[in-house]
């Protein structure tokens, strides 16, 4: 585990790159609310616990204003010509590549990825940023003949205006971005609601950003509320102001947001939690296979939707590929993310170690075999 010398030592200079103080506010309506009076939220980092900040969170009462001011942002943005739009998301990616350090160690210290995949998670955000540039001048449309003389008939796309945006705490800011960047050439604004998980990555980079906007002398594109107990994000499903609703996590909650927003017959766009399966056939490249399941259940300490939960593999290779996959389980490091050559990290938090250990319990009672190199993930979690 980690010292609290150790976090400190990577914190401070951190939140000092990324503006970020120990009482935050979690509310960007269009410019950062005050946070006196309001209900908090404590951050603390999976890696052992430490502290990191508390972040005034957003109520039913500021709801309706963001709202309101995201569609006020909406009548200006949708109004500047797409390839213009396309300039400010360069612009964007341009700022967060400036921040590819400290941003990435942020998502180390509050959602425990591992530096390497801190900073993969801001170059998305970055590559998403390249491509939305270049959609912003292919917003094709076909134009068709009229029957009618001296008409002809065309395709225009139109943004939807005000959209939502969900996201989970495993991919903190990338899966925001995908959204975002996209919705914003197409001339949509963004109303975000984070994790209470990661919510300091969210408010550092809706800092970033709208910063880059301020400068232009625009409108805010991308607002922010983040709650405690799903509350705003209750709201958001069932609002007819945002048509469109992008939503990250559980199956079980992406159900209930979907049933929510097609009663009022909107749109919804879901990235829910996996069940996947590896296959290795005897024809396979055994090594790459092997690093293939490996990687696939271990990255990001398994919290992710495309984690691999299961192999199925042809019975010929049981006396071969298991042992190798038993040894590189055993090789890999597990503890703090912010010591070299640590693969894995911590899971997010208590409530993630008891559905783990759940899990592996109701295998054994199955009759599974746990192996020994599993040995030290339930030592590390327990």
């Amino acid at each position: 585990m980690a010292k609290s010398s150790d976090i400190r030592t990577v914190k401070d200079p951190v939140f000092a790159d990324l503006g970020l103080y120990e009482q935050v506010s979690g509310l960007y309506d269009g410019q950062w609310v005050a946070g006196e009076g309001r209900s908090r939220i404590a951050v603390h980092s999976p890696i052992n616990g430490e502290w990191l900040a508390d972040v005034a969170v957003a109520g039913d009462e500021d709801y309706d204003r963001m709202i309101e001011r995201a569609w006020a942002s909406f009548d200006e943005w949708s109004l500047v010509p797409a390839p213009k739009r396309g300039e400010i998301v360069r612009a964007i990616g341009d700022r967060l590549r400036a921040y590819v350090e400290s941003l990435g160690l942020l998502v180390t210290l509050e959602v425990g990825k591992t530096p390497v995949e801190g900073k993969g998670e801001v170059q998305e955000m970055i590559d998403i940023a390249d491509f939305a540039v270049g959609l912003s001048r292919q917003l094709y449309g076909m134009t068709i003949a009229s029957e009618r003389q001296d008409h002809r008939l065309y395709e225009q796309w139109h943004p939807y205006g005000v959209v939502g945006v969900i996201t989970a705490f495993n991919f903190p800011c990338a899966v925001w971005s995908w959204n975002a960047f996209i919705a914003a050439v197409l001339g949509n604004v963004v109303v975000w609601k984070p994790s209470p998980n990661a919510a300091l990555t969210a408010i550092a980079t809706t800092n970033i950003v709208n910063d880059v906007l301020d400068e232009q002398g625009l409108p805010p594109l991308f607002f922010l509320a983040v709650d405690g107990a799903g509350e705003i994000g209750q709201l958001m499903s069932s609002d007819s102001r945002l048509p469109l609703l992008s939503f990250t996590g559980s199956v079980r909650t992406g159900r209930e947001v979907a049933a929510k927003v097609g009663e009022r017959l909107g749109r919804s766009i879901l990235e829910l939690g996996g069940n996947n399966a590896a296959i290795v056939t005897p024809d396979a490249d055994m090594e790459i296979a092997l690093r293939g399941v490996a990687f696939g259940a271990l990255a990001t300490a398994a919290q992710r939707c495309t984690t691999t939960r299961r192999l199925i593999l042809h019975e010929s290779l049981s006396g071969s590929f298991l042992p190798r996959l038993v040894e590189a389980y055993g090789s890999v490091r597990v503890g703090s993310p912010l010591k070299p050559d640590v693969l894995v990290g911590p899971l997010i938090n208590k409530t993630a170690v008891d559905s783990y250990s759940s899990a592996i319990g109701r295998a054994e009672a199955a009759g599974g075999q746990v192996r020994d190199c599993y040995n030290q993930y339930r030592e590390r979690c327990a």
